[in-house]
Parts: structure tokens; C-alpha cells; sequence
């Protein structure tokens, strides 16, 4: 609605009808990006009896895409690959491209939301906080040795 406001005498003054509005087309491209965080280890131990060896993980067969709202956290323990920490406690090994070193996403990295919501290998790429991408090669599960 528009609403006229001038200058001339209040006698004069006249408001104007509305004129009708016309359609618009509004396009909105949003585009979502999830940080993904490297986990911290704390200095510290807690107090315990004796102090727990470190675990040694297996690696195993697994599905090539994982759910974007299960990512928890990530950790950088070879120099080709990233360790994502599932919501629940799962661990998953995001094998990188030949030229493309770990050692980058060492501050967490970005990856953009995808119309399935999941992070695919063969697909998708990580983006470091540098600004550096690297595509997923593939997955594989994580369990700890026995």
C-alpha cells in the first residue's frame, strides 16, 4: 500500500488507493556449510588406578556415504586420511586423495550440505580452514583392535 505525504494544504490533501501489487519472483540458492572440528585431547589425565594404553583402531569394510547430522568431531592420525567421530561414539576413516595431506584439516574443516544430506566418497569434498579442498576417496569403519 502506498501512502502519499506532502506539502500541501490540508484541505487538499487527498490519500491515494492502493494500487494492486504486482507478482514477484523471489529465488533464494542458500548455501549450508557444517564445521566439523578437530577433537581435543585433554593434558591431563583423569585420575585413575593406572593410566590406559591408547587404542588401536582396525579398519573395516563399510557404507561409502555417512549421515552429515551424525558428525560429531574429527582427528588427524595419518598423514592420507581423517578420522570422523560419529554421534554415538563410531568412528569412520575418510581416505583423501593422493595429493592432498591430512595434515591441513588440522583445525576441522568445512563440508557443504548436500541435497541428501550425507557425505559421499567418490562425491563430495572437505574444505580445510586454509581454504584447501580435498575430495573423499572413500570410507572405512573404525573399531578398535582386540
Amino acid at each position: 500500500m502506498l501512502l502519499w505525504i506532502g506539502a500541501a494544504p490540508a484541505q487538499q490533501a487527498q490519500v491515494r488507493p492502493a494500487e494492486p501489487a504486482q507478482p514477484a519472483t523471489l529465488r533464494v540458492r542458500q548455501r549450508i556449510l557444517i564445521r566439523v572440528t578437530r577433537l581435543s585431547i585433554p593434558r591431563t589425565p583423569i585420575a585413575s588406578a593406572a593410566p590406559l594404553p591408547p587404542i588401536s583402531w582396525v579398519e573395516q569394510r563399510s557404507e561409502q556415504c555417512v549421515p552429515m547430522e551424525s558428525l560429531a568431531g574429527a582427528a588427524i592420525t595419518r598423514p592420507d586420511s581423517v578420522d570422523l567421530v560419529l554421534a554415538g561414539g563410531k568412528r569412520m576413516r575418510a581416505k583423501l586423495d593422493g595429493d592432498c595431506p591430512a595434515l591441513g584439516f588440522y583445525q576441522g574443516f568445512t563440508v557443504a550440505r548436500t541435497s541428501d544430506g550425507r557425505l559421499c566418497a567418490q562425491r563430495d569434498t572437505i574444505r580445510s580452514a586454509s581454504g584447501g579442498t580435498c575430495r573423499i576417496e572413500g570410507f572405512r569403519s573404525l573399531v578398535p583392535a582386540r
